[in-house]
């Protein structure tokens, strides 16, 4: 009897604590979640590779500030990008849709926009979240890279612009930034422009030359017009190719606020503090909230833009001094929510469109990331290493710290996401790829919704990620793997499925 006794009043004593654990715990989340809407900040590299960041295993690259955000939020260990190249990837971020959904993919070897002055973009038609985050209250700020195109029918129609496409708010470049945009630098278009323009100069020269002689020895009938004609044209390539590296600058490289170009070139040295002083400000004009910024970082793409601060700091060269430098940026954005006393109040989420540019060399120089252990980098089809990128969330009071996912998850899912967490509907009239990350993070779901993730190269298919819904799970290799339409390589592991497709990547 007595025995029955302590066991009773033990059981009441663990229901009670228990309880109380509950009552204490789960309600702060809830009043959290159920009161006012959270700021939302987005901070998205540009090339950064997985392997760069302290958090995801580099301990040789200094990154303490992405570190601190991993310590206090929840790092997604399975975070993929929708394509392995810009203008696509960021397009399925904004809108949650897989690319070629929106048709900001191609099939003529062009797999991002290659001109500012090009007139394709993301359609008007698309519903991005900063759209339906607008319509909510909030207010909505893109500060950075955009690359999604500006105009459509003239130069001054905007249909691609980021206020055309739910941002109150514009500071950056409309483009990206580009080997091109500082002279001398790895060259991404200038080179192959200065080839042809230099081929067409000889040939048109020889054609000149020969049509002189023809006419001096009386071989070639006929006025001087041709001759005249081919040696201009011969002049006029050779200028344009020497003049090609200040044409490319002044068409891409500036910066506009709103629709106003402010810097034409832009001023390369003055930019990172340029970016800087205009998140501050944004910040303080929309304290009192709820707002969403959208910081698209210039770093860690090439030319790799370093400050004489960071310069010669890391092991890695430049690219490690730009990737430390952008670190350094996500400290001093992070301070201004602890100065205006908004650290609480927002949600933050940092990522990279997509894995580092192994190709990026010059000489013995790389000026590209580092992707782990992941195979392939940025532009290669199916590849992991191209799509597998960061992705960290901090939410102080509500998402739990230190927590790990290894579900699979996407670029696509913060769409859904922020919508929901801002009062917004996601849409019906359209299919959404992306999948609310909440339940993940909170713990309230064990699983990720993806069954399939895709991945195209252009509009091609070239691998699929399958996450088993009923397996038996005794670790998250037996449940997530890699269908690669090719041949599997020798050293993937011992997948319990077939791929019987094969074609080539990209």
């Amino acid at each position: 009897m007595l025995h029955l006794e302590h066991s009773c009043l033990f059981f009441r004593s663990w229901l009670a604590l228990t309880v109380s654990v509950l009552l204490d715990l789960k309600p702060s989340a809830c009043r959290s979640l159920s009161g006012s809407r959270p700021n939302i900040l987005l901070l998205m590299a540009d090339d950064l590779g997985i392997g760069d960041v302290g958090c995801y295993g580099n301990d040789t690259i200094r990154t303490p500030n992405v570190d601190r955000l991993a310590a206090d939020g929840v790092m997604l260990t399975q975070h993929i990008a929708a394509a392995s190249v810009c203008t696509p990837s960021r397009a399925a971020f904004l809108t949650g849709r897989y690319p070629l959904r929106s048709g900001m993919v191609s099939s003529n070897g062009y797999r991002v926009l290659q001109w500012t002055g090009v007139s394709g973009g993301l359609p008007p038609n698309e519903t991005t979240f900063a759209k339906i985050l607008k319509d909510k209250g909030y207010a909505t700020g893109l500060i950075g890279k955009w690359h999604l195109g500006l105009n459509c029918e003239s130069s001054d129609d905007y249909c691609h612009h980021p206020l055309s496409h739910g941002f109150d708010h514009f500071y950056g470049m409309p483009f990206s930034m580009m080997g091109d945009c500082e002279p001398g630098e790895v060259s991404e278009k200038r080179a192959g422009l200065e080839h042809k323009l230099n081929v067409c100069s000889h040939v048109m020269a020889l054609a000149a030359f020969t049509l002189t002689a023809g006419k001096l020895t009386r071989l070639v009938a006929g006025s001087w017009t041709l001759v005249i004609c081919s040696a201009i044209v011969a002049l006029l390539c050779l200028t344009t190719s020497h003049f090609m590296g200040a044409l490319i600058v002044h068409a891409d490289c500036f910066l506009m606020r709103n629709h106003a170009i402010t810097e034409q070139p832009m001023s390369l040295q003055r930019t990172t503090a340029l970016m800087l002083k205009e998140v501050s400000s944004f910040v303080k004009r929309n304290k009192q909230g709820p707002f969403l910024l959208f910081v698209s970082f210039l770093h860690v793409h090439t030319p790799l833009i370093t400050t004489e601060n960071f310069r010669g700091r890391s092991p890695h060269g430049l690219y490690g001094d730009n990737t430390e430098e952008m670190d350094w940026m996500v400290g001093q954005i992070l301070d201004t929510l602890d100065t205006e006393g908004l650290t609480n109040s927002t949600l933050v989420y940092f990522t990279s469109d997509h894995g580092g540019s192994l190709e990026a060399q010059f000489g013995n120089h790389q000026y590209g990331g580092w992707n782990g252990i992941y195979k392939g980098g940025k532009g290669m089809g199916g590849w992991e290493g191209g799509i597998r990128v960061p992705g960290i969330l901090r939410w102080p009071g509500v998402l739990p710290a230190g927590r790990l996912i290894h579900e699979p998850t996407s670029l696509m899912d913060v769409f859904p996401t922020v919508v929901q967490l801002g009062g917004g509907q996601v849409p019906h009239d359209r299919v959404i790829d992306g999948r609310d990350l909440l339940p993940l993070l909170l713990g309230t779901a064990q699983h990720s919704e993806h069954e399939f993730l895709m991945h195209y190269c252009e509009s091609f298919l070239h691998a699929a990620r399958w996450h088993q819904r009923n397996s038996i799970r005794h670790s998250w290799q037996s449940s997530h793997f890699w269908c690669l339409f090719t041949a599997l390589w020798p050293e993937s592991p011992p997948y319990d499925s077939v791929c019987l497709l094969s074609v080539l990547i990209c």
